[in-house]
């Protein structure tokens, strides 16, 4: 692998200091889909909320419960709480 430049070094570092911001944001797109979606699409959405919420450290009953209950509402809500 090639070494990165200083650009390429200060573009990482503020992704990984911004992930927390990165993938609330995500989650809260995601939702919305989800109360649009139905079938394959909607499952395919909560497994990227699934990666989304392992990202953000969120416990891992938490993230098992939101998919039982295949609710929009209740992501929502818990990301309000969040903010």
């Amino acid at each position: 692998m090639a070494d990165r430049s200083r650009y390429q070094e200060g573009i990482i570092k503020r992704y990984y200091e911004n992930i927390d911001a990165i993938m609330y944001q995500k989650l809260t797109d995601l939702v919305g889909e989800l109360y649009l979606s139905e079938g394959k699409k909607r499952a395919a959405l909560w497994t990227r909320v699934e990666k989304a919420l392992r990202n953000l450290k969120v416990p891992e009953s938490q993230i098992t419960h939101f998919i039982e209950k295949d609710d929009p509402a209740l992501l929502a809500r818990f990301l309000e709480r969040m903010d």
